[in-house]
């Protein structure tokens, strides 16, 4: 048995769709499946086309929220030095 494996963006991990409307009929089937709501943008890195999970219109990912708060430790009970 031969399964079909698709090409994935380099930088994203994501799988790359050669235009438009076939990222489109891959979102649009995601939603009939799973009821999983996505939408379809160009990558700057390899400028093919993508899925995503987060809505364009939202203005926190617009501005960037990460941004605005503090940069944090990942290591676990990490407590910063006072100046």
């Amino acid at each position: 048995m031969h399964y079909f494996t698709p090409k994935r963006c380099a930088s994203s991990r994501k799988i790359m769709y050669h235009d438009k409307a076939q990222a489109q009929r891959a979102a649009n089937q995601a939603m009939l499946e799973r009821g999983a709501e996505l939408w379809v943008y160009r990558c700057e890195y390899c400028g093919q086309w993508h899925l995503t999970h987060h809505d364009p219109s939202d203005e926190r990912l617009l501005y960037g929220m990460r941004s605005s708060r503090k940069p944090r430790s990942r290591k676990r009970g990490f407590k910063p030095r006072r100046k």
